[in-house]
């Protein structure tokens, strides 16, 4: 069973930088894609960013290319999302997604195996 902890959410202004973490354990990290996406309140859940098991290849929503950077480190099981240039539009429940697939912009969210509880990140204006 994999288990997977986001850490790294808050309040932050408009403009500004935060790092999430997904901390897993389970099923071997470094073969699993891993993933990011993010539920405003009201809206559906939507993918952000998604990274392949060797971390070779990443994928990012339109909405957060070029501000948003993911990133794993397979010796740490740990997948990151940094995000800069923050938006109020960016407010949102972030969520760490496992899939033995890949996850990019086409996985629907019911395609995901494994999720974390989620961490919230508010922007303000």
């Amino acid at each position: 069973q994999v288990q997977l902890v986001e850490s790294g959410g808050g309040l932050v202004q408009a403009g500004g930088s935060l790092r999430l973490s997904c901390a897993a354990s389970g099923l071997p990290f470094s073969i699993l894609a891993m993933g990011w996406f993010r539920q405003a309140p009201g809206k559906e859940r939507e993918f952000a960013a998604g990274i392949s098991w060797s971390g070779a290849v990443t994928y990012y929503a339109d909405s957060v290319k070029g501000r948003f950077t993911i990133s794993r480190d397979n010796a740490k099981n740990t997948v990151y999302l940094q995000m800069y240039s923050l938006k109020p539009e960016d407010t949102a429940v972030y969520y760490c997604a496992a899939e033995k697939g890949a996850i990019t912009s086409a996985t629907p969210p019911e395609g995901v195996d494994h999720w974390g509880r989620g961490t919230l990140v508010t922007v303000s204006s």
